[in-house]
């Protein structure tokens, strides 16, 4: 493939912008039916396999959660997920977006984010109507410099 091709997926393909490869073992946690389908169904094609859910019993490269205002405390559910990937993995936190029902508020996220022990790296568009949220152990952050 060339690089003008690359490119060009990176900017169409979601999942790939949100730095999924081929091989990772990605954990979903929160998955009910008004998540975003087409991110689900990119992820699984760019790591070429299903995504594994919350009975999984090892542990993941990446840990997608869905999160909603109504779903309890986030600081927990982030501290949950970081004892489900290995040390410097990732979280992708995915939230509703402003207006949307179960919105949470960015300064929640951050504050959640810190108290759990990490760092918010990069916020994008993760769909129609989900905003994700790259939260990495503060050994990952150090190794994405």
């Amino acid at each position: 493939m060339s690089a003008t091709a690359d490119h060009a997926e990176e900017r169409t393909n979601t999942a790939v912008r949100l730095g999924f490869e081929p091989g990772q073992v990605v954990q979903e946690i929160g998955y009910d039916d008004d998540v975003e389908q087409e991110l689900r169904e990119g992820i699984e094609a760019t790591i070429g396999q299903e995504l594994v859910d919350e009975d999984y019993d090892d542990v993941a490269d990446v840990v997608l959660l869905w999160f909603r205002n109504e779903d309890g405390d986030l600081t927990d559910a982030l501290v949950d997920a970081i004892g489900l990937i290995e040390d410097g993995g990732t979280v992708w936190l995915l939230t509703p977006k402003t207006g949307r029902d179960g919105y949470v508020e960015p300064s929640d996220i951050n504050e959640a984010a810190q108290t759990a022990g990490l760092a918010q790296t990069k916020s994008i568009n993760a769909g129609k109507d989900w905003t994700g949220s790259r939260l990495v152990t503060p050994k990952g952050a150090k190794a994405k410099r």
